[in-house]
């Protein structure tokens, strides 16, 4: 339905781009650019009152940039986030980013690696900072090739709590609401659970992305209570290894 919808928008819409194909060919006044049909490649979407965002990656990888300049380690470590946040994160600490499916990625001060959250190359208690974001509710869900596990997220984050260092850092972050599994896309928890699972970690904070910008941008110490009233709401975790 969803296609549908979008296939209609874009039919509706695209006489509009027309006219300002055919305004925009009588007005050049030069051929600094060839300007042919053949190259048409119209956007539909994008004439809005205000620039529109995905709220759940531009708010918590904004988030956990800081969190990395506030800790400032050496070396961070990230499993699995935003390929945005760690090239960002790269210009001013360096950064092992390690994913199921590695990508090409080069840049000073980031290496991109091979890695699986339940098996990760780290000595247990070695890991001082580390990310893992908006990764843990795919996994087991087959979403990306990996192996269908039920347990998935609970295994990888425990070995996540295996290899974070005594006093060490972890930024977590995964859809927060009223707990399911939207198959195959991904979990959603309640604050609750996450919480359960990590077992042995001081929350330093928990800061929240309301599904709706209506109730507010990214609420920072949020009160956990939020969460009861959110559907497919944004936690972003910031742990202590005790």
């Amino acid at each position: 339905m969803k296609k549908i919808i979008k296939k209609a928008i874009n039919i509706f819409l695209l006489p509009f781009i027309l006219k300002d194909y055919f305004a925009f060919k009588s007005a050049a006044k030069s051929d600094r650019f060839s300007l042919n049909f053949k190259d048409f490649y119209p956007q539909v979407k994008d004439k809005t009152i205000k620039t529109g965002f995905d709220r759940h990656y531009v708010y918590h990888t904004s988030w956990a940039a800081r969190k990395v300049k506030e800790i400032n380690p050496i070396k961070h470590i990230d499993i699995s986030s935003s390929l945005y946040f760690c090239g960002i994160v790269s210009a001013f600490t360096d950064v092992d980013f390690y994913d199921y499916r590695p990508a090409d990625l080069k840049l000073s001060g980031l290496r991109s690696l091979e890695g699986n959250l339940h098996s990760l190359p780290f000595d247990t208690n070695s890991v001082l900072s580390i990310s893992c974001m908006h990764t843990i509710e795919h996994i087991g869900l087959g979403r990306y090739g990996d192996p269908i596990d039920p347990d998935g997220d609970i295994k990888a984050i425990d070995e996540l709590k295996r290899v974070v260092q005594l006093g060490g850092n972890l930024l977590f972050v995964t859809p927060v609401g009223q707990p399911k599994i939207e198959f195959n896309a991904h979990r959603i928890y309640s604050y609750e659970q996450i919480i359960s699972y990590f077992k042995g970690f001081e929350l330093k904070e928990f800061s929240l992305i309301p599904e709706s910008g209506k109730n507010g941008g990214i609420i920072m110490n949020a009160n956990p209570a939020l969460v009861k009233n959110e559907n497919y709401a944004c936690g972003c975790f910031w742990f202590i290894k005790k």
